[in-house]
């Protein structure tokens, strides 16, 4: 039996997603985040060093980050439409895409949600200091990077339904995450009709919101 180590409001909701999607069976621990802090709770460490998830265990197999995660699905169970067939131009994007998600574009979102807790996490005295800091190093640097793929995503999805071509992949299940979640720091304008697109077709996907389901609360959604 496919064990994940889910953690509330992360990345490893597409786990959970892309298990449905394959209609394998599978079983959820959940670990809840510290109201104050939002990290991950002390146990997880005893699954991850890190402290992270999604953490993966099929039998004496275990799997740690969204993307080694997923792709180790799609090779212990091939043949899935999930991914594209080998040599294809289609194969390509999503190898790109897969990849892409957790490398180019979770960066800036990153660096969005530290500085805007550094304020908040500074001594008394130095709170002025720390919060026209943040806000300079947002708006003259991280907002124009995330602005940037933003408009990238949407330039990609004006020109095929899904992220590797026309049929859905994997590879959008990974990019799922990186567009709720910029999406959630500054909702995207009419000038972001593909995306917005992207998403209702995701969030209306029966297996998405079986993992919601089995994932409990997901504020990105």
């Amino acid at each position: 039996m496919i064990t994940v180590h889910h953690l509330n409001n992360s990345r490893s909701q597409r786990v959970l997603w892309l298990l449905e999607e394959m209609g394998l069976p599978y079983e959820v621990i959940r670990y809840e985040r510290d109201t104050r802090t939002m990290l991950a709770p002390p146990e997880l460490r005893a699954i991850h060093p890190l402290g992270k998830s999604p953490v993966l265990d099929d039998g004496p197999v275990r799997v740690a980050e969204t993307g080694a995660v997923i792709e180790y699905l799609m090779d212990a169970h091939p043949g899935s439409p999930l991914k594209p067939t080998a040599g294809t131009e289609a194969a390509r994007r999503y190898t790109y895409w897969l990849h892409y998600a957790e490398g180019s574009a979770m960066t800036p979102l990153l660096l969005k949600l530290i500085f805007g807790q550094l304020p908040n996490r500074a001594p008394g005295l130095m709170k002025p200091l720390v919060k026209g800091m943040s806000k300079k190093a947002q708006h003259s640097f991280i907002d124009p990077q995330i602005a940037s793929h933003t408009a990238y995503w949407e330039a990609e999805l004006s020109k095929a339904a899904w992220f590797a071509g026309d049929a859905f992949s994997a590879a959008d299940i990974m990019m799922s995450f990186p567009l709720e979640a910029a999406g959630s720091r500054a909702p995207y304008g009419p000038d972001k009709p593909h995306i917005a697109r992207f998403l209702k077709a995701i969030h209306a996907r029966p297996a998405y919101q079986r993992a919601l389901e089995r994932g409990g609360p997901y504020a990105y959604a």
